[in-house]
């Protein structure tokens, strides 16, 4: 058993412990961003749109942080920025603990959501696509699926706020990131052989770590469709990570209890995790082109029950085709970025690439939020969120596939 360990592939520790860091950076910003919001709305009373607008006032730190931490993390090494940011996140929950007022609120979170965004995604999907660009889709959709993982936190997190308060709650999350943090930044601080690994690949629609500069990837048609692409279909996932604990429990949404809201959510985690991980060997036995419309289209139609959603059964139902949708199109979707534009500046492509993802996401849930107050449904904003993930679809279609770019 202790040789089979020490004989695999050291690429697969690397993806292992991308999923570790995704799951523990997504419980206060992805995962478990709803319940938390949910706590301080009951307590302080501000609007729906004051409170999940904290999530979009955070992400524009990300996103503003996108290009210069793909930067940094090409420059300096994905191990320094996942321990700094771990850091400077843990920091923030603790600061988010002890607020009392609007301006607090907002500025400790968007402590933490600069420092998830320094050491979470980015520095881990770096390292994957140089250490693994034979099975990019498989080993990416192990980092993506510990977002999806951190869901399993979901039910301990509801009832830890239930027993001990949300400030308690958190200050125990601050000290997850401080005690894994340095752990995984030790197991990604190896440094890859490129001219071995790039020997392993074989799939002649997959590209290997290659030396395109940011400045030459911006002038290419799959740039910018890759990022339009991704930019309309995360807006769902943007405003569903602020809104959705919100929505199954609002007397005008689904009206589901909180106990009953919250197991919900683990069952969806665990059909995204596997979402992720089959879309990642989906990926990388066939063609992305060719199956990463279809996981568009089911994430449009899970959007639309979401809308007609008026029962435990309903929402349940949503979860799997969410799950098969959003779970299985995320991991393709990497894949296919990082099989266009190689490894050695992925950092930095990545963070140029997904910088308009970013500024969506951010307005994403102020916008829905603010569409509640007005009409007191979320009906009309989930119905064109569906919208936009099948345009996502038709941006995918007029593409080539990335080897024709190469020839090209």
């Amino acid at each position: 058993m202790i040789s089979k360990i020490k004989k695999t592939y050291y690429g697969w520790w690397i993806s292992l412990s991308g999923g570790l860091n995704t799951a523990i950076s997504s419980i206060p910003t992805f995962s478990g961003g709803s319940i938390i919001f949910k706590a301080i709305e009951d307590e302080f009373g501000w609007s729906r749109a004051i409170v999940s607008g904290v999530s979009s006032f955070g992400r524009f730190g990300g996103a503003l942080l996108g290009p210069i931490e793909g930067f940094l993390t090409d420059r300096f090494g994905a191990w320094k920025m996942i321990f700094i940011g771990f850091v400077i996140a843990s920091l923030g929950l603790f600061w988010l603990s002890t607020i009392n007022s609007i301006i607090f609120y907002y500025l400790s979170y968007l402590v933490v959501s600069i420092g998830v965004s320094i050491g979470g995604f980015v520095p881990s999907m770096s390292a994957v696509n140089v250490w693994m660009p034979h099975r990019r889709a498989t080993a990416m959709s192990l980092v993506i699926g510990g977002s999806s993982f951190g869901g399993f936190f979901m039910p301990f997190m509801v009832l830890s706020i239930e027993n001990y308060g949300w400030r308690i709650t958190l200050i125990i999350i601050g000290i997850l990131f401080m005690v894994f943090g340095p752990i995984i930044a030790s197991v990604i601080r190896k440094k890859p052989n490129l001219e071995v690994i790039n020997k392993l690949v074989s799939n002649p629609n997959v590209i290997p770590n290659s030396n395109i500069t940011a400045k030459n990837a911006i002038k290419t048609q799959p740039f910018w469709i890759l990022s339009l692409s991704h930019l309309f279909a995360n807006i769902s996932v943007g405003a569903l990570s602020a809104h959705i604990f919100m929505y199954m429990t609002d007397d005008n949404g689904v009206g589901l209890d909180i106990i009953t809201a919250g197991t919900i959510l683990p069952f969806m985690s665990v059909l995204q995790f596997f979402g992720h991980i089959s879309g990642g060997i989906v990926g990388d036995m066939y063609n992305k082109k060719i199956t990463l419309p279809i996981f568009f289209i089911i994430q449009a139609l899970s959007l639309i029950i979401l809308a007609y959603a008026n029962s435990y059964f309903d929402v349940m139902f949503w979860s799997v085709l969410w799950g098969i949708g959003f779970g299985m199109r995320t991991s393709t979707f990497h894949a296919f970025r990082g099989d266009f534009f190689g490894g050695r500046h992925y950092g930095t492509i990545l963070g140029i690439n997904a910088l308009p993802m970013g500024i969506g996401m951010m307005v994403a849930p102020v916008i829905v939020g603010y569409i509640y107050d007005l009409y007191g449904t979320y009906f009309y904003s989930l119905l064109v969120m569906s919208a936009l993930c099948i345009i996502s679809c038709l941006l995918i279609i007029v593409l080539n596939n990335p080897n024709k770019y190469e020839k090209n």
